[in-house]
């Protein structure tokens, strides 16, 4: 994308001739309630050129969503309130225009795609019907020339059959297609300002990339600005222009993407990206969070915000706050450090990330063996609700997991993880196959069995405010299942209670709290606690950190490892963010649409993939590389997964396949072994088949011919 830094830092100095598009001065918005003020954004200022993408990062509650929505006179009514400020859009004050004139900008020159399309569009209406507003309101189209246009936006976004998709209610469409849809109707009306509060959270690496190639293409084509609001700092390395590291409703740093991530200043920015698990870390190396929590916005500490957090504080942080101080290239850092009695320069002393305990298990003994593991769910229709399909979440996995081993399991949303895992658990019946638990097939236990082999295997979901109960004191949820398998009684109860709790890095304390009393972080480690209350010795973990900020999300995986080191679990790790699988994995299994199409040791999966599926997720991750390296490379897989009611025939992922040739729709791979435990389900290390792949897939095809010289019988 064009660069326009040079500009940027020309009009932050006021020097520049050209007016940005967008000057925030001064803004502040308070949220009051009787006896307290939650100062949400507090005294802030930026300006954003024409053509620039502003990253704005940070913790839950610093404040960038509330920052952004005030732009767009969102949050200006009870009890949230801007205060003071002015937000200058082409020169004019937005803040100062009447209700008539701010509903003409919104849409048509300011639009935003908020954090969850789920909730944020219409259950009620269609996608056509909601798209289809905007271009009537603001543009004054008629009905049909209203439809025509939304299929083009449709189209425009990458949404496959458009005009059917037009017919379709939120629900029926998949994460990605909703987002796809929201970025159509922010797009609709050609606005000149784009905000993007958290776009791709939610979504898999795969369909991440595609949504951020998206968005770069429709910035670099309609010439727009955009505002990029995220956690996820390598995501603002690959989008943004600019950066405002904010931190309790303040800007603590500014700074050009290349700078900030070439030399951050900020004790907090070093913070952030010390949190971050790397891909191109191996598998061992200790993460180092932030320590603590954000301050309470309504009781904030004296001096520096972030004092209470920081290990460089001296005095002076204590009693009073920093200025924002001005540094070469327009960068400006709000930190003592850099006051011109400090050097600042030499303040860093650079985190040295530990390395874990790396052990090999093989020769532990196997606990889990799971064997051809099918889940379908059938379809009904009519009266007598005759089944007339199949839902085929899990379709004939096989796998083994040792004592004290962590196996990865990755994969798009749709592919069978969490069903698998549940299936394995029991807590849904298999269709068929076999799960052998130290020994013992679950399948062919009653009821009553089932239950005493509960304590021995337990999950981690993936939202623990959903899996908790909300009328049950933390102490009463971790007490039954110590009541329930007969671990405890008494005053016992309670004191392996208090154990359990400082075990996780919790207060005993809390025992009398309820769930909605405490942070998401939190709640995480109290659904851990959960899952350790009785001894188990096995663990999924569904998704257990994928809607955590990156510093409550190294807490979380420390934790995890270190339980596993203590008490000698063995987990089965379930994500879609392929830097945290390598930061725990000893192997990774990758699953496309029901099946593992790819099975290998944490080391032997990321340094040499096989799959051309493996090959495409790796290449999607995001990095903080500033030399864009690892984008230039990327591999964009088009389309979603398909519907596991009716797979494709063949190879089930050939219709995403940059390699796929002629045997591919008519044959099923086998999962073939490349050696050192290494298995591959693709036809290109298949000598019977590889003679007939594409020229572009001859580097795949001599591979396979390296691991299979001889022709599969």
């Amino acid at each position: 994308m064009s660069k326009t830094i040079p500009t940027a830092a020309q009009t932050d100095a006021g020097s520049a001739h050209i007016e940005p598009l967008l000057r925030v001065v001064n803004l502040k918005t308070y949220f009051f309630s009787e006896d307290k003020i939650v100062r949400a954004v507090d005294d802030i200022s930026y300006s954003i050129g024409h053509n620039e993408v502003l990253g704005i990062v940070g913790e839950s509650g610093s404040g960038k969503s509330v920052s952004a929505l005030s732009l767009m006179r969102l949050i200006d009514s009870p009890p949230g309130r801007i205060v003071d400020g002015k937000v200058l859009f082409d020169g004019d004050d937005v803040l100062q225009m009447s209700e008539n004139e701010v509903r003409h900008i919104r849409g048509n020159d300011i639009a935003m795609i908020f954090q969850e399309p789920l909730t944020s569009l219409n259950p009620v209406y269609t996608i056509g019907d909601q798209l289809m507003e905007p271009l009537t309101l603001h543009r004054g189209l008629t009905k049909r020339q209203a439809e025509l246009e939304g299929v083009q936006l449709l189209t425009q976004v990458g949404v496959p059959s458009p005009a059917e998709r037009m017919k379709s209610y939120p629900h029926q469409l998949s994460g990605g297609m909703r987002q796809r849809a929201m970025i159509a109707m922010a797009l609709s009306c050609q606005p000149r300002l784009l905000i993007a509060d958290e776009p791709t959270t939610a979504l898999d690496v795969s369909i991440q990339a595609q949504i951020l190639d998206l968005m770069r293409k429709i910035q670099q084509e309609q010439q727009s600005s955009m505002i990029f609001i995220t956690h996820d700092l390598a995501v603002v390395n690959e989008m943004c222009d600019w950066v405002n590291v904010m931190y309790s409703g303040r800007i603590v740093e500014r700074a050009s993407t290349r700078t900030l991530f070439t030399s951050p200043k900020h004790p907090y920015t070093w913070g952030l990206f010390d949190c971050l698990p790397r891909i191109e870390e191996k598998q061992g190396i200790r993460l180092a969070p932030i320590h603590g929590q954000p301050p309470n916005l309504a009781r904030m500490p004296v001096g520096c915000k972030f004092h209470p957090r920081c290990p460089y504080a001296f005095d002076r942080c204590v009693e009073e706050e920093p200025p924002l101080f001005n540094m070469p290239d327009g960068q400006t850092v709000r930190c003592w450090l850099y006051d011109n009695s400090q050097t600042g320069e030499s303040a860093r002393v650079e985190t040295l990330r530990e390395s874990n305990d790396v052990r090999t298990h093989d020769e532990a003994p196997v606990i889990l063996d799971v064997k051809d593991l099918t889940k379908h769910f059938p379809i009904t229709s009519g009266f007598l609700q005759r089944t007339v399909g199949q839902v085929k979440a899990v379709d004939g996995i096989s796998f083994t997991l040792r004592e004290g081993e962590t196996l990865g399991l990755v994969g798009e949303s749709g592919c069978g993880k969490s069903t698998a895992g549940r299936t394995i658990l029991r807590l849904l019946d298999p269709t068929s196959g076999s799960v052998m638990f130290h020994g013992t097939d679950l399948a062919s236990l009653d009821s009553k069995k089932l239950q005493e082999m509960r304590k021995r295997m337990q999950i981690i979901f993936q939202d623990p405010y959903s899996s908790l109960n909300p009328r049950r004191s933390i102490g009463s949820i971790l007490a039954q299942p110590l009541k329930i398998h007969n671990l405890a009684k008494g005053k016992e109860v309670g004191e392996k209670v208090a154990d359990i709790l400082q075990r996780v890095g919790m207060n005993p304390e809390h025992a009398g709290r309820y769930p909605h009393e405490f942070s998401g972080g939190q709640r995480q480690r109290i659904g851990i606690a959960r899952a350790i209350a009785a001894n188990p010795d096995f663990i999924i973990a569904d998704e257990p950190v994928s809607a955590l900020d990156v510093s409550i999300q190294a807490q979380i995986i420390n934790l995890l490892q270190d339980l596993q080191s203590e008490l000698g679990l063995s987990y089965i790790f379930i994500a879609h963010d392929l830097s945290v699988v390598r930061s725990v994995s000893n192997r990774v299994a990758v699953m496309y649409l029901g099946q593992i199409v790819e099975l290998a040791s944490n080391e032997g999966l990321y340094e040499d993939p096989l799959h051309p599926y493996t090959r495409a997720l790796l290449s999607a991750v995001p990095t903080v590389d500033p030399t864009g390296a690892r984008a230039s490379s990327r591999i964009i897989l088009e389309g979603d997964v398909p519907s596991p009611i009716n797979p494709p025939s063949g190879c089930r992922f050939h219709t995403r396949c940059p390699y796929c040739f002629s045997v591919c729709p008519e044959v099923e791979p086998l999962l073939l072994d490349a050696g050192n435990e290494h298995f591959v389900k693709c036809h290109l290390y298949d000598p019977n088949y590889s003679s007939a792949a594409p020229p572009k897939a001859e580097a795949l095809v001599s591979r396979g011919r390296e691991l299979n010289p001889e022709p599969a019988s």
